[in-house]
């Protein structure tokens, strides 16, 4: 089984992207990458972390 490192956001776009490379065979893994946050509200980062997270849970892939 070919193995697959899937940049996951948590939109739209990368979870698909996990979704139907998982449906072709391949064993996914996420990655997020933290490109920036702030301390304060005006940044969604700790956000798109927990909804990538809940993307990993729900596909049952490895969440980095």
């Amino acid at each position: 089984m070919k193995k697959i490192l899937v940049g996951l956001s948590g939109g739209v776009d990368s979870a698909v992207s996990a979704y139907l490379l998982q449906k072709k065979g391949y064993d996914v893994t996420a990655g997020f990458m933290i490109n920036y946050m702030a301390d304060d509200n005006s940044c969604p980062t700790k956000q798109d972390i927990q909804e990538a997270k809940k993307v990993a849970e729900y596909l049952g892939i490895n969440f980095f």
